[in-house]
């Protein structure tokens, strides 16, 4: 379909394109097996400013529009999502300091960020807060021109190779979640140091490991917008990058289409291609509807909160849930048409499955996202 997408789009789509299928493609199955983070990815993604596409110009971005972002996460993810994520995890640690950062916070740590010398995180889930966020038990008691704060993190995407953290602690446990405050805390602080790294099903070449804090001293200039204001802060980061996670299961889904298309039209049985079979035609048809509609509900999405349309919690969640549904269904058909050989590492279907599968867990699972559908309809009416 015709999206009408800008020349800047158009341009940034292409470069995607060309970054994943020159410089990704040939090393995916590599890291995936290796489980290593793909710095040399990372350097050719600064180069050709990708990481610019994450901010406004203000800040040494290119714009920072969320159409952009969506059309660069989908076009890279088409090939490989968990390499892509270095720049998504990214973007999803730096939208707190977009949103409720002092202007001396975004000047002081969004330029390099910009320029791809210093990647973020985000950190706010925990052994006991999962869906439930406002269960975090990490603390951070301000102690004259500092906060300590002590806890574990855990599962945190771009964990140990980030150097700019938005971390979320209790600094006052009467009020519960509405006691959470936000934080920037840099790689390299005292008492800030990183446990395990995950081995994981899928997005491998990601790296996610657990945050550890043993009174880490953090300049109180580094609080994130007032004390109590973390739970806002994450909820609205959260709306602002599901549309990303969106986008990054419909590349997902579009790149094992791809592969189940051509494997259809090579592959032979009873004498001819298998495409030709009524089956597998109905299959693709059903894989190629449902991706299309991900993709016009994700882009109109993004395009109705760059227009600046203030209440979109309810739509943002609509785009993740849907989408990362449909990559799985996807994915999983995608492996069944190619058969035994969908089942083969030789083949980047299976991966393509397994890394479809997190997007319908991270960034809020899809029963919390039809939760959250649900109370924005009902209140509505």
């Amino acid at each position: 379909m015709e999206y009408f997408l800008t020349e800047e789009q158009k341009e940034i789509k292409e470069l995607a394109r060309q970054v994943a299928e020159e410089k990704i493609k040939p090393v995916r199955k590599k890291y995936d097996e290796d489980g290593t983070f793909p710095w040399d990815i990372v350097k050719i993604m600064a180069e050709t400013d990708l990481f610019r596409v994450l901010l406004p110009e203000e800040y040494d971005g290119l714009g920072g529009k969320l159409m952009d972002l969506v059309v660069m996460m989908e076009e890279l993810s088409k090939v490989d999502s968990g390499i892509t994520l270095a720049l998504g995890g990214t973007g999803l640690g730096l939208e707190p300091i977009l949103i409720s950062g002092s202007e001396e916070q975004k000047k002081k740590y969004l330029p390099d960020i910009a320029a791809g010398k210093r990647l973020a995180a985000f950190a706010l889930t925990e052994a006991e807060a999962g869906s439930d966020a406002g269960a975090i038990k990490t603390s951070a008691k301000k102690d004259g021109d500092f906060y300590i704060l002590n806890g574990t993190k855990q599962w945190i995407t771009n964990g140990g190779e980030a150097e700019i953290y938005t971390v979320f602690a209790i600094t006052d446990k009467a009020k519960g979640a509405r006691g959470a405050s936000a934080f920037i805390v840099e790689k390299g602080t005292e008492g800030f140091t990183f446990g395990k790294k995950e081995d994981k099903m899928g997005i491998r070449a990601s790296c996610t490991r657990e945050l550890i804090f043993e009174n880490c001293k953090v300049p109180k200039e580094n609080l994130i917008g007032r004390e109590g204001m973390g739970f806002i802060i994450a909820m609205k980061t959260f709306d602002q990058s599901r549309p990303m996670v969106a986008a990054q299961a419909l590349g997902i889904a579009q790149g094992a289409l791809d592969e189940a298309v051509r494997f259809a039209k090579e592959r032979r049985q009873f004498g001819r291609p298998i495409a030709s079979f009524q089956g597998i035609q109905f299959m693709l048809a059903n894989m190629s509807m449902k991706i299309e509609s991900a993709r016009a509900l994700v882009y109109a999405t993004s395009r109705m909160m760059d227009a600046g349309i203030k209440k979109f919690s309810k739509e943002s969640a609509m785009c993740k849930c849907y989408a990362s549904d449909v990559a799985m269904e996807v994915t999983t058909d995608a492996v069944q048409i190619l058969g035994g050989s969908g089942y083969m590492k030789e083949y980047p279907v299976e991966k393509m499955m397994r890394d479809a599968k997190i997007t319908q867990i991270y960034e809020g699972t899809n029963q919390i996202q039809r939760l959250v559908i649900a109370s924005n309809l009902i209140k509505e009416y």
